[in-house]
């Protein structure tokens, strides 16, 4: 079960389309998006798909128990970024699987994700959403 987890879906310019916080914030959820933003967009394309990221605790506040840091666990396609915080007990791997069963399930909806559809049928990904996270638990 994912204790602390922030989920944001980005398009390439920063923009949040779809933000899901489990947790409370400790500022702004459009700063705490611009600063993960930052984070990831300037990164080169060869490097792993996750960071640890010690400047999101001012945001999301510390993490005092074992796997006590934040990590940045992100997947880019095409035009947008999928993007989870977790806490560092969480498996690297295990959340870029459930980023991809996410991804995969809003092809089903969708036929060909795009930024749009992420907009007009919030509650379509909404739903899709909800079925990553249950299938992703059941293969755990």
């Amino acid at each position: 079960m994912w204790i602390d987890v922030y989920a944001y879906d980005l398009n390439t310019s920063g923009v949040a389309r779809l933000t899901k916080f489990y947790t409370p914030l400790h500022q702004g959820s459009q700063t705490v998006v611009q600063k993960i933003f930052s984070l990831i967009h300037s990164r080169p394309a060869g490097l792993c798909n996750f960071l640890d990221a010690p400047e999101l605790e001012a945001f999301l506040g510390n993490k005092d128990e074992v796997g006590g840091r934040w990590q940045v666990v992100y997947r880019n396609y095409a035009t947008l970024f999928f993007v989870f915080v977790v806490d560092g007990a969480e498996s690297e791997l295990g959340i870029l699987d459930l980023i991809q069963v996410f991804v995969e399930s809003l092809d089903r909806a969708f036929e060909n994700v795009c930024e749009l559809d992420l907009v007009f049928h919030f509650d379509e990904v909404e739903q899709s959403a909800r079925v990553a996270v249950n299938e992703t638990h059941e293969i755990d």
